[in-house]
C-alpha cells in the first residue's frame, strides 16, 4: 500500500464515552466512590473513558469561584440558580453530544434530586444507551425511567459483565 492511499483509508480509531450519572446533591460524597471505581473498570477492561459530573463539578466550582455554593441555595438563590444552570447546561451538552452510552446507578438518592431523571431522558431521547443499575424494588422504579433504559441491572457486577460481551472485542 502506497502512503498516499494508507492517507486516505486510515480510519481515526475513537474511544467510547461513558456518562456516569447517578446522585448527587443528596448522595455521600456526591456518589463520587462508585463513579471512580467505574472509570478505572471501564479504562482497564475496555479502554473505554467516561465522563464523570462529580469530577466536572470540582473543576467548575473552582472556575467559579463557587465552594460556598450549596450556601447560595438559601442565602443568594439566584446567584445558586445561575451557578446550577453552567452545570445544568454543561451536562446536557454532554450527553447530548460527547457520549456513546449511560451508565446510571439508580438508587434512593436520586428520588429527592431531578439531574438523574434528566440525564436518563435526554439520553433515551439521543438514541443512546441507558444502562442502569437499579438499587430499588421494581414496584418503586419509575416506569419513565424503566422504558428510558436499555438494560437494567440489579448491581454493578452484572452490568460489568454485559459491558464485557456488549464491547470487548477480545472477549
Amino acid at each position: 500500500m502506497d502512503f498516499y492511499k494508507f492517507c486516505i483509508d486510515k480510519k481515526e480509531i475513537k474511544t467510547m464515552k461513558a456518562y456516569l450519572s447517578g446522585a448527587m446533591e443528596f448522595a455521600e460524597k456526591e456518589g463520587a466512590d462508585w463513579r471512580k471505581k467505574m472509570t478505572l473498570w471501564l479504562k482497564a477492561n475496555l479502554n473505554h473513558s467516561s465522563f464523570d459530573p462529580v469530577v466536572n463539578s470540582a473543576k467548575l466550582i473552582k472556575n467559579e469561584r463557587a465552594q460556598e455554593y450549596r450556601k447560595w441555595k438559601i442565602s443568594n438563590s439566584n446567584r445558586y440558580s445561575n451557578f446550577i444552570r453552567k452545570c445544568i447546561n454543561q451536562d446536557i451538552h454532554i450527553v447530548k453530544n460527547e457520549i456513546d452510552y449511560l451508565i446510571c446507578l439508580w438508587d434512593k438518592n436520586v428520588l429527592k434530586g431531578a439531574g438523574t431523571h434528566a440525564e436518563v431522558t435526554i439520553s433515551f431521547d439521543n438514541n443512546k444507551p441507558v444502562y442502569l443499575v437499579n438499587k430499588l424494588s421494581k414496584k418503586d422504579l419509575s416506569g419513565w425511567i424503566m422504558a428510558c433504559s436499555t438494560e437494567i441491572f440489579k448491581d454493578f457486577d452484572s452490568l460489568k459483565l454485559f459491558l464485557l460481551k456488549k464491547y470487548n472485542s477480545n472477549a
